[in-house]
């Protein structure tokens, strides 16, 4: 099992004139620690569920574009990218640039989108849900063509491009990411377009994986071919009090096929946090099949 870092909080005691090198500390010493991702969330305000609205929040993708810079091994996505706050043409470009320059590192991340309050307060597209759920389809089909070398027109409901250039092409065709666990929709997405699925902890991980199960069987999908990746607090508290029950929890996900645990952390800025969890969890967990 690999374990990711998640950076959803940039609110930092040396606020935003020392947020770059904040990040850079905190990026550095997640890849030294042996984390095999690194991710951002795509918000433009923060989400009640980690602090304020007015709290710090960075655009995903700039974001990544400097972290990819100051790295080199953990691979760079956004967790996940809102469908509809960037046309399909121009995120599949996006997450092209993103793996040319970050030599091979990029994957798609990328969900239905929920925020409709950030994306009224910035004016950003937010239709009904329904209609969402349309254009994750086309989105990812456009970001498939996109990457496949074809120039050919794409016509769909909701988007048309009359010619699907890219140049240069990724290093590596970028996996996708489906982030969600909706059962009817999102797990049928990710049966029909992705590499991996990212569920939250909770009690209902086995039924929504049966979920999926099902839907690959419908899709003509190997289950086994799709990355099953878990959201989830990893504090190790300030003394490492917390590593024993770490462990059992990551036994646990491992035991029903996840093979990530994508971790967010109070105060991660305190970066022997991250030390920790490379010294004690990281190679416990890649021991773990």
């Amino acid at each position: 099992m690999k374990i990711g870092l998640h950076i959803a909080d940039f609110t930092y005691p040396a606020g935003p004139a020392g947020l770059a090198d904040d990040l850079t500390r905190i990026v550095v010493a997640a890849e030294e620690a042996g984390f095999a991702r690194v991710s951002v969330m795509d918000h433009v305000w923060q989400i009640p569920a980690v602090g304020p609205v007015h709290h710090d929040m960075l655009e995903a993708y700039t974001t990544l574009g400097f972290i990819a810079a100051r790295t080199s091994t953990v691979e760079l996505l956004a967790w996940v990218s809102a469908v509809t706050y960037r046309h399909p043409g121009m995120l599949a470009k996006l997450v092209s640039t993103l793996d040319v320059l970050s030599k091979g590192r990029a994957w798609l991340g990328i969900g239905a989108a929920w925020n409709g309050e950030e994306a009224a307060g910035l004016g950003l597209p937010f239709p009904p849900l329904g209609e969402r759920f349309e254009r994750l389809d086309e989105t990812l089909r456009i970001c498939r063509q996109m990457w496949s070398g074809s120039e050919a027109p794409f016509e769909g409901r909701h988007y048309t491009l009359g010619r699907t250039l890219n140049a240069p092409q990724p290093l590596r065709r970028p996996p996708i990411l489906i982030g969600g666990g909706g059962e009817r929709r999102t797990l049928r997405l990710v049966a029909r377009h992705a590499q991996a699925c990212n569920l939250f902890a909770g009690t209902d991980l086995a039924h929504k994986l049966d979920v999926l199960r099902g839907h690959c069987a419908t899709e003509g999908r190997d289950y086994d071919d799709i990355e099953k990746t878990v959201l989830v607090q990893l504090d190790p508290g300030d003394r490492g009090e917390h590593i024993d029950a770490l462990r059992a929890q990551l036994e646990g996900f491992a035991a029903l096929g996840f093979a990530e645990a994508h971790c967010w952390l109070p105060r991660m800025w305190q970066t022997e946090r991250l030390a920790l969890l490379g010294r004690e969890l990281v190679p416990a967990a890649a021991a773990l099949h």
